[in-house]
């Protein structure tokens, strides 16, 4: 079953890259983006250096460089290639990636079938749902690249990624009290979302849908990006600083809007579902809405009145700890913890994320500048 279950998150992290042209695998456009070559690699390199150095003595390194120039960020484990720095290395080659891909696949491949202990089953779990974060990571950065492109190549002519359209309409209402949040259950789940506890809720009404193009429009053309009043001191000094005046990868053409999509570049759809909007956005939108962004823990209570999993969904709530949450020893520990500051929760999952790679407890989190990823609006009144 584990077998089973390596293999086919392994190949989808393969087939992602199929439509690529040698040439895609390397740019590496913004330094949070990183290149297709790079994530190849890193993703290996986690079962290479977490699984196979620990549980097979007579191991031998693909190659003795590799731990630094694709480690990425595990402190623990020593020095690495500046995260900047990931577009600059040409070398070693995308063939070379393939191969050691490969290589580690086959060694891990003899080691499930010796059999493995309980630890280190669920570090090889960690891995592989690491490597579905990765997935989405791939496509998203790819679409950075491919954006930045004057020519907006194609990547799958069938699939935009940006046509879902809402559902349900309407609002529902959840009642004030005390409600418990948090994973509970047996199934995998990362550290920072345990710790099951009580959380006070008020009286509110979250949105069935999420905001669209047309609602965002309006928006706009009501000078929302020239309207101090909607924005986040820090927000307005980011729209003015990087002279944003709408969602990424939108251009207006002879008057109309445009998106660069995954597809190419396409008009907007006025009913489609908003995306690649940042935190300080989504804020001033609601703003000129006269309304809110959910905290995390009422997206979390109000999540099965309603369908999500289209957009990753910023919240209002600051990244930090659930009570009792521990930082683990060594690197597994650098995973969650030392990243719980100056950053936003997003909640649900995108047409980005693997399928099975959701749940109503993640806890996503983003700087509030970022728009690469597939994020989008729910309001709260």
């Amino acid at each position: 079953m584990l077998i089973e279950k390596y293999k086919n998150i392994r190949d989808y992290t393969v087939k992602i890259c199929k439509p690529l042209e040698i040439e895609d695998y390397i740019p590496q456009t913004a330094p949070f983006a990183s290149p297709p070559k790079w994530h190849l690699a890193h993703t290996t390199w986690f079962f290479e250096e977490m699984i196979l150095k620990k549980n097979e003595p007579n191991y031998q390194e693909f190659h003795t460089e590799f731990s630094f120039l694709f480690n990425s960020y595990y402190n623990t484990i020593g020095k690495r290639v500046l995260r900047a720095d990931r577009g600059n290395m040409t070398r070693p080659t995308v063939k070379e990636v393939y191969q050691y891909r490969k290589y580690v696949d086959e060694a891990m491949i003899q080691l499930l079938n010796k059999g493995v202990s309980k630890d280190t089953t669920e570090l090889i779990i960690l891995g592989l749902n690491h490597e579905q974060q990765h997935q989405e990571l791939l496509l998203t950065d790819l679409k950075y690249t491919l954006g930045h492109n004057p020519l907006f190549p194609v990547y799958d002519s069938e699939n935009d990624f940006l046509f879902k359209t809402n559902e349900e309409k309407g609002w529902t209402s959840i009642k004030e009290g005390v409600y418990e949040v948090g994973f509970v259950g047996d199934n995998f789940h990362f550290d920072n979302e345990k710790g099951r506890h009580k959380t006070y809720i008020e009286d509110f009404e979250i949105s069935k849908g999420l905001v669209t193009n047309k609602e965002y429009i309006a928006f706009i053309e009501n000078g929302g990006y020239t309207k101090f009043q909607y924005w986040l001191d820090e927000g307005w000094h980011w729209i003015q600083n990087n002279k944003v005046s709408c969602p990424l990868y939108w251009h207006k053409i002879d008057g109309d809007w445009h998106h660069y999509t995954l597809a190419g570049l396409k008009k907007v759809n006025p009913n489609a579902i908003l995306t690649h909007v940042s935190y300080y956005e989504a804020n001033a939108y609601a703003n000129w809405k006269g309304m809110r962004l959910p905290t995390e823990f009422e997206w979390e209570v109000a999540a099965d009145n309603f369908k999500w999993g289209h957009r990753w969904e910023w919240t209002n709530s600051a990244y930090l700890p659930y009570p009792k949450f521990k930082i683990k020893e060594g690197a597994v520990g650098e995973y969650n913890g030392k990243f719980m500051v100056n950053q936003m929760v997003l909640r649900g999952a995108s047409v980005a994320t693997p399928l099975k790679h959701s749940r109503k407890t993640y806890r996503n989190f983003f700087h509030p500048k970022y728009q690469w990823q597939f994020t989008g609006i729910r309001l709260v009144k």
